[in-house]
């Protein structure tokens, strides 16, 4: 477990670029052209973003990205 002291700057900061990653890697999952290897990598990758995500920004936010379900999980 590691810890990290940040100002509020830095929160609002690290809560916009997570957002936007969100955002870029939510659009590329729906592009149909992706290979479903590399989409599931992607998956992999918001995962660890949207627990980031969960630290710095409020309920409200995190509702807006929560990963959807799959038939698999």
């Amino acid at each position: 477990m590691l810890g990290l002291l940040i100002n509020d700057m830095e929160q609002k900061e690290m809560e916009y670029l997570l957002r936007r990653e969100l955002e870029e890697l939510l659009m590329d999952l729906e592009d149909h052209r992706i290979d479903h290897m590399v989409k599931r990598a992607m998956r992999e990758r918001y995962r660890t973003l949207f627990q980031l995500f969960r630290r710095v920004a409020d309920e409200k936010e995190c509702l807006k990205y929560m990963p959807k379900r799959t038939k698999n999980q």
